[in-house]
């Protein structure tokens, strides 16, 4: 494969692993929320608790960081080069932070996890993919944002 299709394809594959990550994020989520529904009636979870986590202001937050990574399928495929790699890469690192936080509130169940340990390895593949994208082997042709 030439370095110009291999780069081209950077704006295929990006949105590809975002969209990877948002789904896991997603599965997660609902999972999550499924068990947690399943153990508030067995007096596991507190009523407190509950309130804590799902108040407006959490979910606003949790909707912005999701916000953030559905973002990033559309950016990766449309931003100019300079743009593209730095939101990649800044975004996939604020990903790995609040993954990584949230391991540590509450008790989060195993599969959980499991999900944890599919989306941090992505993000680290898309930092490294965006880091090792050369703008000299980029591609004009590509879609770009005037």
């Amino acid at each position: 494969m030439n370095s110009n299709k291999m780069n081209s394809d950077r704006r295929t594959i990006l949105p590809l692993l975002w969209i990877f990550y948002v789904l896991n994020i997603l599965y997660a989520d609902v999972l999550n929320n499924l068990g947690s529904l399943a153990t508030v009636g067995t007096g596991q979870i507190t009523d407190k608790v509950v309130e804590a986590l799902l108040n407006p202001q959490m979910i606003l937050i949790a909707a912005f960081i999701l916000e953030a990574a559905m973002v990033m399928v559309i950016c990766s495929r449309v931003l100019p080069y300079k743009i593209n790699r730095i939101m990649n890469i800044s975004v996939a690192i604020l990903e790995i932070m609040v993954g990584i936080a949230a391991l540590f509130v509450g008790e989060p169940p195993i599969y959980y996890y499991f999900f944890t340990a599919i989306e941090i390895p992505t993000l680290f593949f898309i930092i490294w993919y965006a880091w090792n994208w050369t703008e000299s082997a980029f591609d004009n042709n590509s879609p770009t944002v005037s």
